[in-house]
């Protein structure tokens, strides 16, 4: 729906999606006009689809990332970051990798059943499942839902290792099955601090709590025992990269285990996206902005290849590793990575209870 408003949102338009032969939404400009002259433009409301899906474990080979499977709860993020390397899976279902991608949500309630079916397939192995690999488990909608909470619960029965990926303090209300699962040594969190200036995060992320709550949520997780490390992701060059170190200090004040660091990616329909929001909040500097992330990327505007899309290359790309290198040191960051444990996972019980 094209007329209405993309005020609080972050992407600045609905453009429709650009692969698998798919056409562009199309509306009579003229008609527009009318609508907004005698209407005005109605502001967009979120919808929540209920989606049946016949699975929920993906899996991966990516040899640069630390993971094999994960699940995800939801399709779509009303946080709305502009940057999203998930926007464009929205065009999967033919919607915009744009503002559809940030209201017109889907959910998968049946998540932990399926998942239950995943963890009883006779020969499974287990290795740590990650949450919030494609959209935030912690969105607005899970306080409703509560899809993620339901998959947390049968983690902790089963002991099935699992990490966490959210920029939500709302990972605090499930306090209760984490500190249980951080005692087994199963779990682990990241939380994403991408700006600690309120007027950036505003346009980054429009509708992610305030980096002060993630931060709070870092030290509270800590102090319950639940391993939890920041991640400064990404980092966009010209616009936050400048708060990069002061990012290491709060979260060595937060008490973090640990923090890494990601530069911008711009796959596909992200690109134009991000462009499109360069030239409406940061005109002035669009152009340095999209070079620099240029240079890091082989001079394009992403760069695919296992390995260097997660650090990127050239010079920019080793100023970031040097400046965290040594923030780290400065600050006393340390990198504590807490093997999480495999040895005590049970398979669910089915509808025949275990002999043993």
């Amino acid at each position: 729906m094209p007329i209405e408003s993309t005020k609080s949102r972050g992407a600045t338009r609905n453009a429709g999606p650009t692969r698998f032969n798919l056409k562009e939404h199309v509306v009579d400009p003229d008609w527009l006009d009318q609508v907004e002259a005698l209407d005005g433009v109605p502001k967009r409301r979120t919808t929540v689809t209920i989606e049946r899906a016949k699975s929920i474990l993906t899996r991966n080979r990516s040899p640069d990332i630390g993971f094999d499977r994960s699940v995800n709860a939801y399709r779509g993020c009303e946080h709305g970051c502009i940057y999203c390397f998930a926007r464009p899976t929205h065009a999967y279902h033919d919607l915009s990798p744009g503002v559809d991608f940030e209201s017109r949500l889907f959910v998968k309630p049946d998540a932990a059943k399926l998942l239950h079916g995943a963890l009883s397939r006779p020969g499974y192995e287990c290795a740590p499942i990650a949450m919030g690999t494609n959209t935030d488990p912690y969105q607005p909608i899970e306080e409703r839902w509560r899809v993620t909470r339901s998959l947390i619960e049968l983690l902790l029965e089963t002991r099935h290792p699992f990490t966490i990926t959210t920029k939500s303090d709302r990972v605090l209300r499930d306090l209760d099955l984490l500190v249980p699962a951080a005692k087994l040594g199963i779990v682990s969190v990241a939380i994403s601090v991408t700006s600690l200036d309120p007027a950036i995060a505003r346009t980054l992320e429009p509708r992610a709590p305030a980096t002060k709550k993630r931060l709070a949520a870092v030290k509270a997780l800590n102090e319950a025992g639940v391993p939890t490390y920041v991640a400064i992701a990404p980092v966009v060059p010209q616009i936050t990269d400048h708060e990069l170190e002061h990012i290491v200090e709060a979260a060595v004040a937060a008490g973090a285990r640990g923090a890494f660091y990601l530069p911008v990616r711009l796959p596909h329909e992200v690109a134009p996206l991000f462009r499109a929001w360069l030239d409406a909040h940061y005109p002035d500097r669009a152009a340095k902005v999209m070079a620099t992330i240029q240079s890091m990327r082989g001079g394009r505007d992403n760069d695919p290849d296992f390995h260097r899309r997660m650090q990127g290359q050239g010079v920019w790309a080793d100023l970031l590793r040097a400046r965290f290198d040594k923030a780290a040191k400065r600050y006393g960051l340390g990198n504590m990575k807490i093997p999480l444990r495999r040895d005590l996972f049970v398979p669910p019980e089915g509808a025949q209870m275990r002999l043993l």
